[in-house]
């Protein structure tokens, strides 16, 4: 008791308050337990003010989702709207907060140092005000959604994300591009309408092409009937060239969007046993050895 008195004194008078001989105005340490406080409150009302909005806007995307009448938003632009809506739901909650915990902070600070924040926050905030207006425009315009085979420069995916300021994409190898919607100056979408689906099949120059185009096109009549998603049913077109050692017959097709790859393999494959079946042969790459004389 008597080392606590020492390291430890009040002074009620001068409201001060002794800690090892260092003199601390006790106003002062109660103006920092309350703005810690404070901030904690802060804090905390983001956290549920997060957690309560993505909630209610879940809930939205879904009644929209399974709701029979809607506002023209299929379940892909449901999905967008919703991750736009959670993204703005965070940045202005997170806006909101920072300036509460900035005053907290730095509610002591002159004008000048507080003039000169602003202006490097102005410079700091260029680029982001430039991704929310783009991310504004991809949304409005329907550009491309939640789920949509897109190209965005360099990079080629699915949307996994779409946000106030950036979009979220995963190419076919699992890796994730996140890109700034300000620097989206050119998208492709390969989701829209029907894909095509292209398949060029090599006979040897000796076989009977109009045997050929037949066998081919039962080989697509069977693909047909067993898959599914196939808007046009792939058939010969007719012959797309003549090779140096085979002639190329073209077949074509359409499917939804995300199935023309499949429709492809699977096509390929089924040409393959058809014409083995039947007996039609594919050039053959033939190695001439030249005996030298001795």
């Amino acid at each position: 008791m008597y080392v606590f008195q020492s390291l430890f004194s009040i002074d009620a008078e001068k409201k001060t308050l002794d800690i090892g001989g260092k003199i601390v105005n006790i106003q002062f340490l109660f103006n920092i337990a309350w703005g810690i406080v404070k901030i904690l409150v802060i804090l905390i009302l983001m956290f549920l003010a997060v957690r309560i909005g993505n909630y209610i806007i879940e809930k939205f995307v879904h009644k929209q989702i399974k709701s029979e009448i809607r506002f023209t938003m299929d379940e892909k632009k449901a999905n967008t709207v919703g991750e736009v809506l959670k993204s703005v739901l965070r940045y202005s909650v997170y806006f909101i907060g920072g300036i509460g915990i900035f005053a907290n902070l730095f509610s002591g600070v002159s004008l000048t140092f507080a003039s000169i924040g602003g202006v490097a926050l102005g410079f700091g905030t260029q680029s982001l005000v430039k991704d929310i207006i783009n991310g504004f425009f991809v949304l409005f315009e329907d550009q491309y959604a939640v789920g949509d085979y897109i190209s965005i420069g360099d990079n080629s995916g699915i949307v996994e994300s779409i946000g106030i300021r950036m979009t979220q994409l995963k190419d076919f190898n699992g890796d994730m591009h996140y890109i700034p919607n300000g620097t989206i100056s050119q998208v492709t979408n390969h989701s829209r309408g029907d894909m095509s689906v292209i398949v060029d099949v090599e006979i040897a120059y000796k076989e009977n092409i109009d045997i050929a185009i037949e066998v081919i096109n039962n080989a697509c009549e069977k693909v047909a009937v067993e898959k599914e998603h196939i808007i046009e049913k792939p058939k010969v077109i007719g012959v797309q060239s003549l090779g140096v050692s085979a002639v190329v017959i073209r077949v074509l097709g359409k499917t939804e969007p995300m199935y023309q790859w499949a429709l492809e393999r699977e096509l390929r494959k089924e040409i393959k046993l058809t014409m083995e079946r039947e007996g039609i042969e594919r050039p053959q790459g033939k190695v001439e050895v030249i005996k030298s004389k001795e």
